[in-house]
């Protein structure tokens, strides 16, 4: 039965347990409903164990933010576990000069070309969906009538899916992007002050995640296209701006692409 309380020794249970893939969730798209890999995470077997499937995309539920603050705490008994058991220290030495330095940080993030390149999309797609909504009914119109008619060689049901689907994937991504890009130029200052050559670069799987969805949105604008003709030289535009966020950041994170995901890179 789902609901289960969630504790610190139950948590540990799911950190120890070998069919998981440790970091796997550091570096995905959080599109737990789309994912070849789910079954290797274990964010997502909590989820699925501890909360109603309706509640696990209810945030006005208080039974979901309940488990959420449940998980949250076992987290933070099981984080302090681990550090006493290691001797380590969590207090910060001064806590203003971190919140200074975190607070430069994130402008220095947030002025960055690919931020604002990012941001600019966000807006530019809140821009076009607000302005084609009759285009839209009139493309629901369309498909509801090409059902009745039931004409030869059409298939409007195939078409509502992939309608949906480009859509689903445009609107997914939209802000991710952004997100994604802001850390991964705020893990560059990181990286810098403290570099370690050992490890993969946060900065770097961050980005791929980035380059993931901006991929995936020039798809479903591409496919959009030719779904919505008339909106053909709008979308084109809107092509051109992924583009060159698409190639900004890849000569800002040239080692982005080749960067190993856990669990969901080959």
């Amino acid at each position: 039965m789902k609901n289960k309380p969630i504790d610190k020794d139950l948590l540990k249970k799911y950190v120890d347990n070998p069919e998981f893939v440790a970091g796997i969730y550091n570096y995905c798209d959080r599109w737990c409903e789309r994912c070849r890999a789910k079954s290797k995470c274990m964010n997502y077997a909590v989820s699925e164990e501890h909360l109603e499937e309706t509640e696990l995309g209810d945030v006005n539920n208080e039974l979901f933010w309940e488990k959420m603050d449940e998980t949250f705490q076992a987290t933070i008994d099981l984080i302090y576990e681990v550090a006493e058991n290691e001797g380590l220290n969590l207090d910060l030495e001064d806590d203003e000069t971190t919140q200074k330095l975190d607070k430069e940080r994130f402008e220095i993030a947030e002025n960055h070309a690919c931020s604002r390149l990012a941001k600019d999309y966000g807006r530019i797609v809140d821009d076009w969906f607000d302005s084609t909504q009759d285009q839209f009914q009139e493309k629901i119109e369309e498909l509801h009538l090409k059902t009745r008619l039931e004409l030869p060689g059409v298939d409007p049901i195939a078409e509502a899916g992939a309608f949906d689907d480009v859509m689903e994937i445009i609107k997914w991504y939209q802000y991710q992007i952004y997100v994604k890009l802001m850390r991964a130029v705020t893990s560059i200052q990181h990286e810098m002050e403290d570099p370690d050559d050992e490890y993969p670069k946060d900065s770097d799987g961050s980005a791929k995640v980035a380059l993931i969805a901006i991929d995936r949105s020039i798809y479903a604008w591409g496919e959009l296209r030719n779904l919505m003709p008339d909106q053909a030289d709008n979308i084109i535009d809107i092509l051109v701006q992924l583009g060159k966020l698409r190639d900004l950041t890849e000569k800002t994170f040239p080692n982005a692409r080749s960067f190993i995901r856990p669990g969901l890179d080959l």
